[in-house]
């Protein structure tokens, strides 16, 4: 097929030449940008592509403004959210980058992703791509332990992503698992700074190379100065959540994770939304804290690279006749124009789902901004865009994005990285069964199961039952977002506790759990034949383990603790400190 990444070299201005170098075609470009163009550099909002692939400039993410009129506010770096096939989500994006090459400069689209590669589906944190290989969560890779394979996992997503048209990762996720409650536990690399600050810089490394380049994809570390020690486990992205302590002084155990990421190239770092209380900081969250951006972040750590931050720290989202407050935390009383100015004084580049240029124009107009300012930022983002080759290379090909998507080898790999991630917690010398047992089975596709036991209806007529559940939550409101974030009390609660050991009780049972967030089930433990713990696996590979067709090997990322009581009487920002945990952190057994 004809190459439409290919141009005429002589006809190109010289930002264009790949002959200059970056730093030339930056200031050639800049120099060209007008005042609404540089403004539209600095956000980084969303847009959406629907199972059918259909291109529909006049659509809007989550009722936000159409791809028309955020194209018309000079933006352009999105956000992809849903999903297609592989072809079609290649289609599409050449579609987005062929209206890019009309605009007056020409500048190409860089679009950006959450993971899209964890088996399990949590739509607050991770996209759902069949298309794509399935891996298990971050979690289940610090169970297994080896970086390599991190970084194997890493090299086929970039892959993947670059198949389809995706450039930047808005991942991995350096913070850790030092509170049992937090939604975002199945995010992180457990709760051990050292394991997690190996784990993310061979996950960098594999999407983005020695250095960032045509190849790469760039990686957004996030959420700097590390989110985890949240106030009663809660969420900053909701204003309960809004804030984040150290009450066992261990702000600095939270930052090792993010020096490995420095120092194996991070692109992008993406600042939380938590305010940090009790510290030596501004009590305003992150975005717009200049000594935790400016003199941690930029002078401490000597970062050069672009800060961008997390999603709608400006401005009220309004989606299905709800409205969601915009995470200013600590800043609630400033308006938009004061927002906005404080936290580009802290030294942020870019706005997450942010959509209003026109209000960096402003403060450019009225003087409170400087041109100066401004340019440091675009020269930031333009600079990755150039290192990215996006000029040279904004379109894929549709054809081959099919075959590297979602290929046999890659789907192989996965697989097998979901099995070597489940943990087993205890056997009663029963695992690995054998034969063709008579099965019940409970949240376990029957097709599935067929292929290994007799399956039967009730437990009073097999002779063992087979369980997979999910670390327990409490629900909150039932509204886009926050019904996607698993929160609350990790304990199993009546009727459905009483039911689970009725079955346990009455014949052996073998109890796999989904841990998205460390679960408290002491009495489903003394209860069952045999626990397992998964962080995002297929039925399959479960029952590969449970029938010795693969051996487990792998450790607990974090702690199980033993009750309630012990969840909250922990510190939320330190490791391991809950009183005599059902599982200590590192457990695991073997057969």
């Amino acid at each position: 097929m004809t190459n439409p990444n290919r141009a005429d070299r002589s006809q190109l201005p010289s930002y264009q030449d790949p002959s200059l170098s970056i730093d030339q075609r930056i200031e050639d470009l800049l120099g060209r940008m007008t005042l609404a163009e540089k403004a539209g550099m600095l956000f980084h909002t969303m847009v959406m592509i629907t199972p059918d692939g259909d291109f529909n400039l006049d659509m809007g993410a989550f009722g936000g403004p159409s791809i028309r009129e955020l194209l018309d506010k000079h933006i352009t770096h999105f956000n992809l959210v849903g999903s297609a096939s592989a072809d079609k989500i290649a289609a599409w994006t050449n579609r987005m980058q062929e209206l890019a090459t009309t605009g007056r400069l020409g500048i190409p689209i860089t679009f950006s992703s959450d993971p899209r590669h964890s088996f399990a589906m949590n739509p607050g944190a991770h996209m759902s791509t069949p298309a794509f290989s399935h891996w298990p969560e971050a979690p289940g890779f610090a169970a297994i332990g080896d970086e390599d394979l991190v970084a194997q996992f890493a090299d086929i997503a970039r892959q993947e992503y670059l198949a389809v048209g995706l450039r930047a990762a808005l991942h991995p996720m350096a913070d850790l698992a030092t509170e049992p409650r937090w939604a975002r536990v199945n995010g992180t690399f457990g709760e051990d700074n050292q394991m997690a600050a190996r784990l993310t810089a061979a996950y960098i490394r594999g999407f983005q190379g020695p250095e960032l380049g045509p190849g790469s994809v760039a990686c957004m570390t996030k959420h700097f100065p590390g989110g985890g020690p949240q106030k009663d486990g809660e969420d900053p992205h909701f204003a309960y959540g809004r804030e984040q302590i150290y009450p066992g002084d261990h702000f600095d155990y939270h930052l090792l994770p993010f020096k490995a990421a420095f120092e194996a190239g991070a692109a992008m770092i993406m600042p939380y939304y938590g305010m940090p209380i009790g510290t030596e900081y501004e009590p305003v969250g992150f975005a717009f804290n200049k000594g935790i951006i400016t003199g941690l972040l930029r002078e401490k750590f000597g970062f050069d690279g672009v800060v961008c931050t997390d999603w709608g720290p400006l401005t009220d989202a309004h989606v299905a006749g709800t409205v969601f407050p915009a995470r200013a935390w600590g800043v609630e009383r400033l308006s938009l124009e004061e927002r906005t100015l404080k936290a580009l004084e802290a030294g942020v580049d870019q706005f997450g789902g942010e959509h209003c240029p026109e209000v960096v124009v402003d403060l450019l107009e009225s003087g409170k901004l400087s041109e100066t300012r401004l340019d440091a930022s675009v020269r930031r983002l333009l600079r990755d865009k150039f290192r990215l080759g996006a000029f040279e290379n904004r379109f894929v090909d549709v054809e081959a994005a099919a075959s590297i998507a979602g290929n046999p080898a890659f789907r192989a790999a996965g697989e097998l990285a979901q099995r070597k991630s489940i943990v087993l917690l205890k056997n009663d010398d029963i695992l690995p069964l054998s034969g063709r047992p008579k099965i019940y089975i409970e949240n376990i596709d029957r097709a599935v199961a067929a292929a290994y036991g007799e399956l039967v209806a009730s437990p009073a007529d097999a002779d063992i039952a087979i369980l997979r559940l999910q670390t327990p939550y409490q629900p909150r409101n039932d509204i886009f977002l926050e019904a996607f974030f698993h929160a609350g009390d990790l304990d199993f609660k009546e009727p459905e506790l009483g039911r689970i050991l009725t079955i346990a009780r009455s014949l052996p049972t073998v109890v796999d759990i989904y841990l998205d967030r460390p679960a408290v089930m002491p009495e489903i433990a003394d209860a069952c034949a045999a626990l397992l713990a998964n962080f995002g696996a297929a039925d399959a590979a479960v029952l590969d383990v449970v029938f010795g067709r693969f051996k487990p090997t792998a450790k607990l990322p974090f702690e199980l603790p033993s009750s309630m009581d012990a969840v909250r009487a922990q510190k939320p920002d330190v490791p391991h400190d809950s009183a005599d945990p059902l599982f200590s952190f590192g457990f695991g057994l073997t057969y």
